[in-house]
């Protein structure tokens, strides 16, 4: 029985790690689409955008009428409000006239139903206040599309990365085969004499290294993959396997030097700025006179819910705040300060971001020479490889010099690997910039 637990628990344990540690094919296509649906980030900048429309969507007031309905029960013996009541429910009689009635009157039971409408006419600061709420939800739009296009090119970057992870493992696992194999040519040396136990103890050393490193490539390969799990917003444990393998060639370019002002963000920032200008030409109309139209619908009875008498009545006011204090006088002047503020760090954004792009311009100039020279020099050290482990097998060349020529080969072809990568991430970042 104990045995057979113990059986349960070992497939228990098996099973949940191989759960952990799924493996699952996928595509640069599916990774766009899972950010776009699962991403913490671009969810946020949505509902950034969903709370700028609602105040949008307040400042319909400045131009929709309101309308409200209530009703009010009221029991009253005060003289003044028992003589209103049943003036409003047209009730009144000539022994209502009467002194001691109207200075002691019984319990007067009111009830009143009301429908009050205001239509606002003019109110020139508000309709500035409508439009900076519009130009500012413009902004969360362009600014949620811009964090779009930026995961996008995080999403080429990370997909980029788990192919460089993938292909460095399988460099390392071919470097390990040529380490083995030639730790194996050695022991067949070391026993017929032909090399001393040092140069053995050299190859199982440079074996020990190999192995390290490939154990750090599969490191990397659940980092690439954990990243690409938080950029779609999905649980980690997860090892993601491209569809793709990284190519050993790249294709060059020209890259665009010049600032697009359709860029997203700096359209946003305009679009920010112009809303600052609202809200300052806002400010400065608040003590504008204001008109607004008001009318009311009322219905008045002695019992509950009902209607015996009714009136309305209909009206304008012109209202103006002449003074109050400087609230307006200042709430005017710190929107003037905004905007100017505003105004300046557009221009500063728009300055740092040529400024980003002029140096990214010079990386992928430095990126395409270096992918260059780096392929000149794997090829050079593969062929120096083939060559000495050649004349190595003949008795010719030192241990030595075999193991410093296959380390430097494996080097030189993962510094290639490692070019083309930062090459093309230079590229899809610049491609971005200048979107």
């Amino acid at each position: 029985m104990r045995n057979k637990s113990l059986l349960v628990l070992v497939l228990l344990l098996i099973t949940l790690q191989s759960y952990a540690q799924d493996t699952l094919l996928i595509s640069q296509a599916t990774i766009t689409e899972k950010i776009q649906s699962g991403n913490t980030q671009l969810l946020i900048k949505q509902q950034e955008y969903e709370a700028a429309k609602g105040d949008h969507q307040q400042s319909n007031a400045v131009w929709l009428p309101s309308v409200s309905v209530s009703h009010t029960a009221m029991f009253t013996t005060n003289p003044l409000m028992a003589f209103g009541s049943k003036l409003n429910q047209e009730i009144l009689t000539q022994s209502d006239f009467n002194p001691a009635l109207l200075n002691d009157p019984d319990q007067t039971k009111n009830f009143a139903t009301k429908i009050e409408v205001l239509q606002p006419i003019i109110n020139v600061d508000g309709m500035y206040g409508r439009q900076a709420a519009k130009a500012k939800m413009d902004a969360f739009a362009l600014q949620a599309e811009r964090t779009q296009e930026y995961l996008e090119f995080e999403a080429v970057k990370a997909y980029m990365q788990l192919q460089l992870a993938y292909k460095a493992v399988a460099v390392l696992e071919e470097a390990q085969q040529t380490v083995n194999a030639n730790l194996k040519l050695i022991n067949d040396y070391n026993n017929q004499g032909l090399v001393q136990v040092t140069d053995v103890l050299s190859v199982k050393v440079r074996a020990k290294e190999v192995q390290n490193q490939l154990q750090y490539a599969k490191s990397n390969v659940q980092n690439a993959s954990d990243y690409l799990s938080y950029l779609m917003g999905e649980a980690t444990n997860v090892i993601y396997k491209p569809e793709t393998m990284i190519e050993g060639t790249v294709t060059f370019f020209d890259a665009n030097t010049s600032l697009s002002e359709n860029r997203k963000d700096i359209q946003a920032m305009d679009l920010s700025t112009e809303a600052y200008k609202s809200m300052m030409k806002s400010g400065k109309t608040g003590m504008l006179p204001r008109l607004n139209a008001f009318g009311s619908y009322e219905l008045y009875d002695d019992h509950l819910f009902q209607t015996g008498a009714q009136g309305y009545t209909v009206g304008a006011q012109l209202s103006w705040d002449v003074f109050d204090g400087y609230k307006t006088l200042g709430k005017s002047k710190k929107a003037k300060a905004e905007y100017e503020k505003a105004v300046l760090e557009t221009e500063a954004y728009k300055a740092k971001s040529q400024l980003e792009l002029n140096k990214v311009n010079r990386q992928l100039q430095d990126a395409e020479n270096q992918v260059q020279l780096a392929k000149q020099s794997w090829e050079e050290s593969t062929e120096a490889y083939r060559i000495l482990h050649n004349r190595f097998e003949e008795g010719l060349e030192k241990t030595t010099d075999l193991l410093h020529t296959e380390t430097q080969m494996i080097q030189k072809e993962l510094a290639y690997l490692q070019a083309v990568f930062e090459y093309n991430t230079t590229k899809a970042y610049i491609q971005f910039l200048t979107k």
